[in-house]
């Protein structure tokens, strides 16, 4: 019925659009008729903090995933650690956290890792209550050198022997050892600012981070991305999504991390190279020097800009035009 439904609209409204190429194909194949106009969703960077607000926002942030990292695990790490994360909605295959977690299991043997990594996953599960033990440690202002039950989760959820992240991680035996370069902690809460550990929002803590990682098998758009790059957070998606082939086409070629953004080609049948191409990328990016970090965090904020609303409201005009001309028509019948 819902296939009817949208085949017959698709049909006879006066203007067929959707929000990427990925999606006008599928509409082509499913609802057998192409779109009119793809109108790709827009940013609003008007509350993206300038200049020195930007940079206090980023150390805070910075310092409380690290306070909160080395209170659960009993580590020492320090701020030159590469700070990492995948975000969304928790949708284990379609945003790609499978793969997220496979990469960061394959760099903790990777060789050419020039830094330590703390990788999170922002993601809400069936959240219970924020850890006690956690922020007993945090309160206390002590260092410790012993990590608590479970260093790999900061909430504890109502499903902890079911939760795929968990699971995943148990299989691979990751348990955020101390002697481990690659360290992983899942955030399974809406990040509100009041979430009883991290207390800040979701973008004052994205802004933290070094690289954002959305290994997308299935976006129509990707706003994760769009906003990471906005925050000049380079980060690496697919070409499964369709934010991933408009940084494309931007280029003209796939997007490298040097340009801000790494899109990695996905198919049904390629989830290790998927998992290779995110360990390469995140290796590849420990080493970098200043200079070259702070020209990747400028591509990115250049290529978010390219995607402001101001530009993308065009298509909505021609959209708009189109769908009056048509409904003159059809009136006049």
């Amino acid at each position: 019925s819902k296939h009817s439904i949208e085949k017959q609209t698709a049909k006879y409204v006066d203007c067929f659009t959707t929000v990427s190429d990925i999606t006008a194909n599928e509409c082509k194949e499913l609802l057998d008729k192409p779109v009119d106009f793809v109108l790709p969703n827009g940013f609003d960077n008007s509350f993206v903090p300038k200049a020195s607000t930007f940079t206090k926002k980023r150390k805070e942030a910075r310092k409380r995933l690290l306070d909160v990292a080395n209170a659960l695990m009993g580590t020492d790490l320090d701020d030159d650690t590469l700070i990492v994360s995948t975000s969304g909605r928790y949708e284990f295959r379609n945003k790609g956290i499978d793969v997220y977690i496979e990469a960061m299991n394959r760099l903790l043997r990777d060789n050419n890792l020039k830094k330590n990594v703390l990788a999170f996953i922002d993601v809400p599960g069936w959240v219970g209550d924020p850890r006690q033990d956690l922020l007993d440690r945090l309160n206390s202002g002590k260092k410790y050198d012993t990590p608590l039950e479970v260093p790999e989760i900061t909430h504890w959820l109502h499903n902890m022997s079911h939760d795929n992240v968990l699971s995943m991680l148990k299989y691979f035996n990751m348990h955020n050892n101390k002697e481990d370069k690659v360290k992983l902690i899942f955030l399974p809460c809406y990040l509100t600012g009041d979430d009883g550990i991290i207390n800040k929002s979701y973008y004052d803590v994205v802004l933290g981070n070094d690289l954002c990682i959305y290994p997308s098998y299935y976006e129509p758009w990707g706003y994760t991305p769009l906003e990471a790059v906005a925050f000049k957070v380079p980060c690496i998606t697919t070409d499964l999504a369709g934010f991933g082939l408009w940084a494309n086409s931007e280029k003209g070629s796939y997007s490298e991390i040097e340009d801000g953004v790494k899109v990695i080609k996905r198919t049904d049948y390629n989830y290790s190279e998927v998992a290779d191409a995110i360990k390469d990328t995140v290796a590849k990016y420990s080493g970098f020097t200043k200079t070259q970090v702070n020209k990747c965090r400028k591509n990115a904020e250049i290529l978010s800009e390219k995607a402001l609303w101001k530009h993308f409201i065009e298509y909505y005009y021609d959209a708009y035009d189109f769908a009056l001309r048509k409904a003159e028509v059809r009136m006049k019948k």
